[in-house]
């Protein structure tokens, strides 16, 4: 599982990568307008905060695949490193991700919302498909079973696309698309730190001190 932080919040990002596995940053318009602050800008400190290695995905704006191709080379150009544009999938989006593969982009693709959707991100090229959880669960849909199909598709085709289940708002939708087989999943900095809360764990922690306080005399 590679886990990815959903935000552009750097002090958040900073504090993350100080405890956690996580292989990098996702983020797209309405999280940059949640920052306030101009795209180039937001993505170069994330990029100087978690360096060079770690993933970095960025979302283009543009409606055209002509505005989606070059809004993609700027944004990699600004911040270098292990970079990936994310792209709707629309008509004019898969047509902008065979374009980026072929001049050597790694792409994500994402506002997925059905396998379609995604097997055709897949078979044009993309290196991972975003299907959104919570958001297809709202519509008395099942994302969970949304994301199962899509990792059985891309089994089926042997392709080389992984799945990054997006939008969540619980523990239990990160634990059942983990069974489902997804690949990589990204979550705000408050849920990823959840993953790792359970009371009794506290409360096993805090018997442990208690219990060996006098013989850890180290």
């Amino acid at each position: 599982m590679l886990y990815f932080l959903d935000t552009a919040d750097v002090e958040a990002i900073r504090r993350a990568i100080e405890f956690y596995p996580i292989s990098g940053v996702t983020t797209n318009p309405t999280i940059i307008a949640q920052r306030g602050k101009n795209v180039v800008d937001t993505i170069k400190e994330i990029r100087a905060c978690i360096g060079d290695d770690r993933m970095l995905h960025v979302q283009t704006l543009g409606e055209t695949s002509e505005d989606m191709v070059r809004e993609a080379n700027i944004l990699r150009d600004a911040v270098k490193g292990n970079f990936y544009a994310k792209i709707p999938v629309n008509e004019q989006g898969i047509k902008t991700i065979q374009i980026l593969k072929k001049d050597g982009f790694n792409v994500t693709a994402t506002a997925i919302f059905t396998q379609q959707q995604a097997l055709i991100a897949g078979v044009a090229g993309a290196d991972f498909v975003a299907p959104y959880v919570n958001r297809l669960d709202n519509i008395s849909s099942s994302g969970i079973k949304v994301v199962e199909d899509i990792v059985s598709l891309i089994k089926n085709y042997s392709l080389n696309t992984k799945v990054l289940a997006a939008s969540f708002k619980n523990v239990e939708q990160v634990h059942q698309v983990s069974l489902a087989g997804a690949h990589s999943v990204t979550l705000n900095p408050e849920l990823c730190a959840n993953l790792l809360y359970h009371p009794l764990t506290q409360e096993s922690i805090i018997d442990f001190i208690l219990d060996g306080y006098n013989y850890y005399n180290l």
